[in-house]
């Protein structure tokens, strides 16, 4: 069993009180044990049973009735899972699975109480909950602290202190633009002793434009955003007009049913704007092959696919892809209703192996979208038509979605197969929803408006998790892929349908929903944890503390640029090309000569977002740190750790040169002592001084170090020749390189990238 159903199993009444509830209790023993052979998938079932509905559980079958409601002595599937015969017993013994005495004991409760089924919880729509009576309400500053805190006073559990200022100041700012405070505001709002200091920050963070590149490194995982098309060749494509129209809509707060019009069916609008169209390049961030010899169909369908999965998953939470070649195993999603879904991005004028070009990115349809800067322009030379015409052949092209004129025809794939076509279906939404209204065109703008509507149940839930997962580290539900039986259920489910419905009602505003997470008590407790609580709650789901967490990889690498002075913060624009080892391009390229055109000058130190991503051979620095892979979409990262990690963070140019920098300010802004530039460095880094022992191992690593370069100056003139940068040339090169040394190790410290 796996974590997630033995955390729902315990929670489940013991003994002869309570109500066992179907959802909370009875589902994840059946979806984990019995599902595979009597639930949703007709083709894997047996004995024509399914335990996941009731109208079928509560038929005679040939071996007797599964369930009669009030008697577990009657009921077939009882008698099954406690019998001492291993032909009858269920599950049986060669799949491995075994139910506990007290899940055996749930179910024959379950049963005498009336054997109540219930739809999944993610597929009935969200419910605002009555607000709980709690104890300590004075803790309470808005009604995410009272659902949390009315969970923690039931488990006996007190919330933490409050972190300090400089905590908080540096978990907001990572949290909300992806970057460290300077010191200077550190000093500012711990000094501040107003009651709304914390509240200005928040605000001023939330209204930075780099609030809109933070948001966008989520959403870029979710889009499977690349620069290059995937597949054997893996050429160039040109898709950052999109990536910028992602940032652009987070900063100006696109209200997130319109974000999601946009991107799903922007070019249906009415009237479409070049940005709506623009935005619609989500669904056309898939792989493309240009391999001779593929087969056009074949390709073609796999593109459909990958919209298919990459939507249902982002929007709704579904692992619709499991449909693709069966009915769902788990979940109520059949074939039919996989193929219904595919219908609505089966009508693309696109090819499956597109003819190689310069841009493999230019592939129809597409688009010319100017930059900013370009519009501009265009508005300048308004009238001047010749001067127009030699600007516009400047444009970027970006690939956009557009519907063909008569649709095609789309049947269910046998066994998933781009050559078995079978029944014709046309575009629908599963049959576990309720369906699109009727008299409207069934297409991309409807499927848009269907998810959109108040009474979905999953999409303002998805959303809200991942919003809750950016600010806490881990979602409510934790699973944010899955929100099917085989995910893990809410940790908080009333406060998950608090949020959804506040998100609705707010007019689906994203900046007000996180404002409302991060003004919480709840976000703003400490991250210390006592080892009692540790080994109650070591996942931290009671919510009893902060969350703490390694940053993400490419804020890993910002951190550090920002904490150097080296970081480049352009909004927008084409990817770049940072160091990364020599070779790697060559040993995976088909074709001779690709090599990695390493960028120079400013273009080194741009936000790793705008890292060039390409797809058989990502940044290894941020591949290193877990970044997402972009083959597909990810809503989810893994967070692992290796000693690879610390070999980055020691070696790799970029950390290399930005220690030398950060050295370098440590010895021009922070004193002429040692213990004070130290001491700047630290703030630098970490939004605080170096405790006692901290700064006498440094100090001595400093001392040390500078012995060594002393005595061999030619190897401080090898460690300061590492980067582009140019080197402060009135300081002590021997010097320089022993307090390079001394930020190395700080740019290694756990809390330097970790967010606290």
């Amino acid at each position: 069993m796996t974590a997630a159903f033995a955390g729902s199993v315990a929670a489940a009444p013991s003994g002869d009180g309570g109500t066992v509830q179907f959802n909370r209790d009875v589902r994840p023993i059946l979806a984990e044990n019995c599902f595979a052979c009597h639930g949703p998938d007709s083709g894997a079932r047996k004995g024509k049973l399914r335990l996941d509905r009731a109208d079928n559980a509560i038929l005679a079958h040939d071996s007797g009735t599964p369930v009669v409601p009030g008697h577990p002595e009657q009921s077939e599937v009882i008698a099954r899972i406690t019998s001492d015969d291993p032909d009858d017993l269920m599950p049986p013994p060669k799949t491995g699975k075994k139910l506990t005495a007290a899940q055996k004991q749930t179910l024959n409760r379950w049963i005498a109480q009336g054997a109540v089924w219930q739809k999944h919880w993610s597929l009935l729509p969200p419910v605002r909950p009555e607000m709980p009576a709690v104890q300590d309400a004075a803790w309470c500053r808005n009604d995410i602290d009272r659902l949390v805190l009315a969970k923690l006073e039931a488990s006996g559990v007190h919330p933490s202190p409050a972190a300090d200022p400089a905590t908080l100041i540096r978990r907001l700012s990572l949290d909300l633009t992806g970057t460290p405070p300077t010191p200077a505001e550190v000093d500012a709002f711990v000094a501040d002793p107003s009651e709304l200091a914390y509240e200005k920050l928040v605000d001023r963070l939330l209204n930075s434009p780099h609030f809109g590149e933070r948001l966008a490194l989520q959403w870029l995982d979710a889009a499977r955003y690349a620069d290059t098309n995937g597949y054997n060749n893996d050429g160039d494509r040109t898709m950052w007009r999109w990536r910028d129209w992602v940032i652009d809509a987070f900063n100006s707060n696109l209200p997130y049913d319109q974000f999601i019009t946009d991107q799903l069916a922007g070019d249906l609008l009415p009237n479409a704007t070049l940005d709506q169209k623009i935005a619609t390049g989500f669904n056309r961030n898939h792989h493309i092959t240009t391999e001779g010899g593929a087969v056009e169909e074949e390709y073609r369908v796999e593109y459909v696919n990958d919209r298919v999965q990459t939507t249902s998953t982002t929007f709704l939470g579904l692992t619709m892809r499991c449909a693709r070649c069966h009915d769902h195993k788990y979940d109520p999603i059949t074939q039919k209703d996989y193929y219904s879904f595919f219908a609505f991005f089966n009508n693309v004028p696109e090819q499956g192996v597109p003819a190689y070009k310069p841009n493999e990115g230019v592939i129809a349809p597409s688009i010319p979208a100017p930059t900013k800067s370009q519009q501009a322009e265009l508005a300048r030379l308004a009238g001047h038509q010749p001067e127009i015409d030699k600007l516009k052949a400047t444009f970027p092209q970006t690939m956009i979605m557009q519907e063909m004129p008569t649709p095609r025809q789309t049947h269910v794939l046998r066994r998933g197969e781009y050559d078995k076509p079978g029944d014709v279906v046309t575009a629908a939404v599963p049959a576990c929803f309720t369906p699109l209204p009727a008299g409207v065109p069934a297409n991309r703008l409807a499927l848009a408006h269907w998810m959109t509507d108040p009474a979905n149940p999953l999409v303002a839930r998805v959303a809200v998790n991942r919003l809750w997962q950016l600010a806490f580290g881990t979602g409510l539900v934790e699973t944010a892929e899955d929100f099917g039986t085989q995910g893990e259920p809410p940790s908080h489910p009333e406060l998950l349908d608090w949020l959804a419905t506040t998100f609705i009602r707010g007019g689906w505003d994203t900046k007000a929903m996180l404002r409302l997470m991060v003004m919480s008590n709840t976000y703003r407790q400490s991250s210390n944890v006592s080892e009692e609580m540790l080994g109650r709650d070591p996942r931290n789901r009671l919510l009893a503390r902060a969350a703490r967490f390694r940053l993400p990889a490419e804020m890993v690498r910002d951190n550090a640029l920002a904490v150097s002075g080296l970081l480049n913060d352009t909004i927008g624009g084409p990817s770049v090309f940072p160091y990364q080892p020599p070779g790697l391009w060559e040993e995976i390229s088909v074709s001779h000569g690709a090599h990695y055109p390493q960028g120079h000058g400013e273009a080194l130190y741009r936000r790793s977002l705008y890292s060039f991503w390409k797809r058989t051979s990502p940044p290894p620095a941020l591949s290193t740190f877990d970044a997402a892979d972009h083959e597909t979409g990810c809503v989810r990262r893994s967070r692992t750790n290796t000693p690879l990690q610390a070999l980055v963070l020691m070696n790799d140019p970029t950390y290399v040169e930005a220690a030398r920098k950060l050295a370098e300010r440590m010895m021009t802004t922070g004193g002429p002592a040692p213990g004070t530039r130290l001491e700047y460095g630290y703030k630098l880094a970490l939004a605080r001084a170096p405790h006692d022992e901290e700064r006498s191992i440094l100090l001595d690593l400093f001392d040390g170090s500078l012995r060594r370069f002393q005595s061999e100056p030619q190897e401080a003139k090898k460690l300061l020749a590492v980067g582009e940068s140019p080197r402060r040339t009135e300081l002590d090169e021997r010097e320089l390189a022993a307090w390079t040394i001394v930020t190395s190790a700080i740019f290694q410290l756990d809390e330097t990238i970790t967010r606290e």
